[in-house]
């Protein structure tokens, strides 16, 4: 029995929702896309869903241009108790994904599980660089024709994830991206790349390097207030392009907290099991070992208190640096 057998086998209801995490990006929609297609092969009807804005242009593009229906949780009626979800790209109990209503019953993943999660069928694959590479290979698993639509989906959220195939490249990324080029829209795979920045957006950019603070080869810097979540992990992989920075925190305050993108290319250490160490007890975080992301809410205070957030950020870069120490004995 293949992988997407074993799915649909654990299905029950005519049709489910395949739930990204929040503020999703092109390798979170993508995947959700291909499995939806996958799922409609089998009878299945599904609804993508989501929490949070998509903000970047080159996403926004990618929907509008590829056909894709994805509905922010906002837009839905009331979900049933008993709803059935996969979730995609993301994992039960994680920061960045709200619990919606239903039961989460499958999850497909290329994250690294750092809380324990109950499913009637999980493929979580961490060593995977994008979730897109494990839904297109239930399609050449399953011998499931891909339509053109699909394939320049999938390869376009491969592509961002693995930061146009120099990070975290798995040989299963290399063989789908492979694979799918001779399906896909190469052009506009292309055009959506070089489409990824608004003008405005280069404020963010100012303010990061305003703001970049280098402790050796660790550096933090900040958005701005209520930067687009995908623009802080773009900004963060800038960042890691200087030559005196190994290791990228990056981050934004929000209305409600301050959200982190980390990124990192020292072998010896793990962003994700750094990000989790760090903000645990006052937030969340975790992630891959070269890209994670984390998240602490405010305690008592609102976005406008400047002195109590200016406290919190010493704490967070205070234990930031002492983690990064101790996994670097």
């Amino acid at each position: 029995m293949n992988t997407l057998d074993k799915i649909v086998e654990k299905i029950t209801h005519k049709n489910v929702y395949i739930q990204t995490h929040n503020f999703p990006d092109p390798d979170a929609i993508s995947s959700a896309f291909g499995l939806q297609k996958l799922l409609e092969h089998k009878g299945i009807s599904s609804t993508i869903c989501y929490k949070g804005k998509i903000d970047r242009y080159s996403t926004m593009r990618m929907i509008e241009l590829l056909g894709i229906s994805i509905y922010n949780l906002d837009e839905l009626s009331k979900i049933d108790d008993q709803a059935e979800i996969i979730l995609v790209d993301a994992q039960k109990g994680n920061a960045n994904i709200i619990d919606m209503a239903g039961n989460e019953i499958i999850c497909i993943d290329h994250h690294p599980t750092f809380e324990d999660a109950v499913y009637r069928f999980s493929d979580i694959r961490p060593e995977v660089g994008a979730c897109a590479s494990i839904i297109a290979s239930y399609y050449f698993e399953s011998d499931i024709p891909m339509d053109k639509n699909v394939a320049t989906a999938l390869v376009f959220g491969l592509r961002v994830d693995t930061a146009n195939l120099c990070r975290g490249l798995s040989p299963l990324d290399m063989d789908m991206f492979y694979t799918m080029s001779d399906i896909c829209d190469n052009k506009m795979v292309t055009s959506l790349g070089n489409n990824t920045i608004h003008y405005n957006e280069l404020t963010a950019y100012a303010h990061a390097i305003n703001s970049i603070k280098v402790y050796d080869d660790v550096s933090f810097a900040n958005t701005g207030k209520e930067c687009p979540e995908p623009l802080i992990a773009t900004v963060s992989d800038f960042i890691l392009s200087l030559v005196e920075v190994r290791f990228s925190i990056v981050y934004s305050i929000k209305k409600d907290g301050i959200k982190l993108s980390v990124r990192n290319e020292k072998p010896e250490l793990d962003a994700g099991k750094i990000a989790y160490v760090a903000l645990k007890d006052i937030g969340s975080g975790g992630g891959h070992e070269v890209m994670a992301g984390g998240f602490v809410p405010f305690d008592g205070f609102t976005i406008d208190d400047e002195e109590k957030i200016g406290l919190l950020i010493d704490v967070i870069e205070e234990r930031f640096l002492d983690t990064i120490a101790h996994f670097a004995k």
